[in-house]
């Protein structure tokens, strides 16, 4: 409780930092998307006191903190070093406990995930349609991890993951029950239940000897590296996203290259906030694929908008944000390495009668190495 009385005092400090000096007013996606002061990083830590404060609280004020997807961009530019996106999570969590989270949208995915086993409503029965083979009934130290949009929205991204390490000659098993790994209750407040899941899920990778996760999810990547450890302290495995592996098993075959360029599109989870710029280039090149930049790439690349559960709330906001970032890039055909970012872009681009075409960057691989 000490620890907790703590932690609020210097949440408190912090945001007194701010001097509303509107640097992150350039940069955050949502601001630009509603051209609403009390929605950008700014409101955001208006709102923010005032809930963690104990004061009144305002629907605005609910829908300032929801409807940032955590893209860590204001974090990046603000002179203070104010951790803004930190901020909205805490407040998010307070939310929850003063009864005024998650929302309702937010509850049916939730509610979906004990029902169901995953966060996309996908009928459990029919995770496994990616799968190209029978399931291999196999033990390994090494688990691949699909996650929810791979194995149910974005099953090219499953299977030529799965093919690609086959083909590679990676030792790895899979799942045939493989369950949520608990981010969605994270990132909704849900404390209790993320950890209830997690601690559900690390206990069963120990008894499996799980040592070595691997998962083509930003979003998985980053719960399973970052959060894990935030709520339970050590775990017993390590976490690799796939773009991590693959430039030096790609090193040591010899390989078809493609001969096409393409933009390559960086996901907030794995660039801003893992610094993973290099590895998906090294893996284009390597498949002898030309990459041809955003304006806004690397540590300033724009934020598709999914993230932090913004999509399956605010459906209309997502969708502006992703058109945004579509409308920048130079060239029709995008490659990203977050299944969020590849759901997310291509429902954007159909829905606007677009011809951008979105590609999982193992989808890439896998015709260099067929």
């Amino acid at each position: 409780m000490e620890l907790d009385h703590s932690k609020r005092e210097m949440e408190m400090e912090e945001l007194e930092l701010c001097n509303e000096c509107g640097l992150c007013l350039d940069v955050c996606p949502v601001y630009k998307a509603t051209q609403r002061d009390e929605f950008s990083p700014i409101g955001k830590l208006e709102a923010a006191r005032a809930i963690l404060s104990g004061e009144e609280v305002t629907p605005e004020m609910v829908e300032s903190i929801y409807n940032c997807p955590q893209c860590h961009l204001c974090d990046d530019v603000c002179p203070q070093g104010i951790s803004i996106t930190g901020i909205v999570h805490e407040s998010r969590v307070e939310l929850v406990k003063r009864g005024l989270g998650p929302l309702e949208a937010q509850n049916r995915v939730i509610e979906g995930i004990g029902r169901l086993g995953n966060s996309v409503n996908g009928d459990p029965s029919r995770r496994l349609e990616w799968l190209p083979e029978e399931f291999p009934r196999k033990e390994s130290s090494t688990l691949l991890y699909l996650g929810c949009l791979p194995s149910y929205l974005v099953k090219e991204c499953a299977s030529s993951t799965y093919l690609v390490l086959k083909r590679l000659g990676v030792d790895f098993m899979i799942l045939e029950d493989e369950g949520c790994c608990g981010l969605y209750f994270y990132d909704s407040g849900r404390i209790d239940l993320a950890k209830e899941k997690f601690e559900e899920n690390a206990s069963r990778f120990k008894k499996l000897g799980i040592t070595r996760i691997i998962v083509p999810c930003a979003g998985c990547y980053r719960c399973f590296k970052r959060y894990y450890p935030q709520l339970l302290g050590d775990v017993d495995f390590e976490t690799v996203h796939i773009t991590e592996i693959l430039p030096s098993l790609l090193v040591e075959r010899g390989i078809k290259p493609q001969g096409i360029e393409v933009t390559y599109q960086d996901p907030c989870r794995l660039g801003r906030m893992e610094g993973l710029y290099d590895e998906p280039r090294d893996i284009l090149r390597l498949c002898g694929v030309e990459v041809r930049e955003m304006a806004e790439n690397r540590g300033n690349a724009a934020c598709c908008g999914a993230g932090a559960g913004v999509r399956s709330i605010y459906r209309d906001l997502s969708f502006k944000m992703a058109t945004t970032l579509l409308d920048e890039a130079p060239l029709e055909h995008v490659v990203t390495s977050c299944p969020f970012c590849d759901f997310n872009l291509s429902y954007a681009s159909q829905k606007a009668g677009g011809n951008k075409k979105i590609t999982y960057i193992t989808e890439i691989v896998l015709d260099s190495v067929s």
